[in-house]
């Protein structure tokens, strides 16, 4: 990718990011219940043993690395970090709720991490890479900055075509023409969903060891209404494209996902199933 598309990129997500913090933030408690299989794997196959320093990348609201804070202890230290100034805000609230006392929050662009070598024991990044417009030089950065023996956590969203909680709407905003058709290797959420991609981007930047395994997880939402509310909260280019809608143009959108959903039906509403693509590498 030409070094202008690159930084094209770049901009969209940052503006993305700081325009859904807020919402992401109200969410939290939605998108930690989806997100807790995840959430578990990470945390268990990174292994941080007290006295570690842990980076958290894309953190978010940070509940992945202050559980990786409490493990850690009082002699070790989570670095929670964003390139969002509005997320980071959104982590350091969600901190301070925690109690969490061995947290430092700082701004930083996992493609250029502002940390000297060897300076961490693990990195965690959770549905980050998928999103960055150079993953593999971020990649490059986190082997960079992991002392020997320090393991790299991290998770993207599987195929498309296995999560239909984005599927569904995605579709009907393409087919209708308020989100542009995605070019190969698919829409950015998607663009990691290969576990040969992943294991090849890993590898490829200088990790000795990578192994990845599907983690299953479940959307329980109980009608369309707040479905597309949640879709709109929290996912990206679809989620803004879903506020951006006329009245007319919500309904029809409504009335269609409304149809698709009817397949997932549950006993309180919907159950839509998700696969999640996690990796470690060392």
């Amino acid at each position: 990718m030409a070094t202008e598309a690159i930084e094209d990129q770049r901009r969209e997500i940052y503006e993305i990011a700081e325009a859904l913090a807020p919402t992401w933030e109200a969410r939290r408690d939605d998108i930690e219940r989806v997100c807790a299989p995840v959430r578990e794997w990470m945390l268990r196959e990174l292994a941080p043993r007290e006295g570690d320093t842990v980076l958290e990348l894309a953190a978010g609201t940070g509940d992945t690395g202050f559980e990786a804070a409490a493990l850690v202890g009082e002699g070790g230290r989570l670095i929670a970090s964003d390139f969002s100034p509005a997320m980071l805000e959104a982590c350091r609230r969600r901190g301070a709720e925690l109690g969490a006392r061995n947290v430092e929050y700082r701004i930083i662009d996992a493609e250029r991490i502002e940390l000297e070598d060897h300076a961490v024991d693990g990195v965690l990044c959770r549905f980050g890479y998928m999103l960055m417009a150079d993953p593999a030089a971020a990649l490059v950065e986190a082997r960079r900055v992991l002392r020997p023996g320090g393991r790299l956590a991290l998770a993207v969203w599987g195929a498309l075509e296995r999560n239909p909680f984005f599927g569904i709407v995605a579709i009907s905003l393409v087919q209708h023409g308020h989100l542009p058709p995605p070019e190969p290797p698919g829409p950015p959420a998607f663009s990691m969903a290969s576990a040969e991609r992943t294991s090849g981007l890993v590898a490829g930047s200088g990790f000795g060891e990578v192994r990845t395994e599907e983690v299953s997880v479940a959307f329980e939402i109980p009608d369309v209404d707040e479905y597309l509310s949640v879709v709109a909260d929290t996912s990206g280019p679809i989620g803004l494209a879903l506020r951006g809608l006329s009245d007319p143009d919500r309904a029809e959108i409504r009335a269609e996902a409304e149809d698709s959903l009817a397949r997932f039906a549950a006993e309180r509403g919907y159950a839509l199933p998700g696969v999640v693509l996690c990796a470690v590498a060392s």
